[in-house]
């Protein structure tokens, strides 16, 4: 039986383009497994519930290795786990030399490259995976050096809000009052009433 997995980091990412590469091999959509999530480890639906199905002599295709994984160790420890001991054939697409059916054919010499290549490449997807988080760390960081805000906008009441609050307290304004006139939701608005009781306390 053949499958594929496929892989993008994120729900807004898109996997048409690995879609497109296993639909030219044939492979039926149900045999199509897609995980839309990190690929930090190997904890994903899909990817799970494809080694439930995949049994010797069956043969997997990924795009690309890291699209199978982005840690060094995970990555080298699942293809072992899926060739050596589940006696899956891996075909990685965009390379050729990661075919585990070329072990078969008795090239000791082509196995040793295969490995050695497979092992740099999971290197290459686990540094990269660590640059682009060290490059948004210090993307962030240099922007609220610039004084950006991250996270929701803080909604500040309006000027006479404590004037309204006293009327509120002393019955004299309905609470759907209060909310119509800062122009605040009730969560925000208990809040800012938080807020405003501590400061009288002080």
């Amino acid at each position: 039986m053949e499958y594929s997995y496929c892989r993008v980091s994120s729900r807004d990412q898109c996997e048409d383009r690995q879609l497109v590469e296993m639909k030219k091999l044939k492979i039926p959509e149900e045999r199509i497994f897609i995980d839309k999530q990190s690929g930090k480890d190997f904890n994903r639906e899909r990817y799970i519930a494809l080694l439930e199905k995949l049994a010797a002599g069956d043969l997997l295709y990924i795009s690309s290795i890291d699209r199978l994984g982005r840690n060094y160790e995970d990555i080298l420890s699942n293809w072992r786990m899926l060739t050596k001991e589940r006696g899956v054939d891996i075909v990685v697409l965009d390379m050729p030399v990661l075919d585990t059916r070329q072990r078969h054919e008795g090239d000791l010499m082509g196995k040793v490259i295969a490995d050695v290549v497979l092992q740099l490449l999971s290197f290459v997807a686990e540094k990269e995976y660590q640059s682009i988080h060290i490059r948004q760390a210090m993307g962030i960081k240099a922007a609220r050096d610039r004084g950006v805000r991250f996270g929701r906008p803080i909604i500040t009441p309006p000027e006479n809000f404590a004037t309204l609050v006293k009327l509120w307290e002393r019955g004299q304004m309905p609470f759907a009052d209060l909310l119509t006139k800062t122009g605040l939701k009730e969560a925000t608005l208990y809040r800012r009433l938080s807020e405003l009781r501590a400061k009288r306390r002080k």
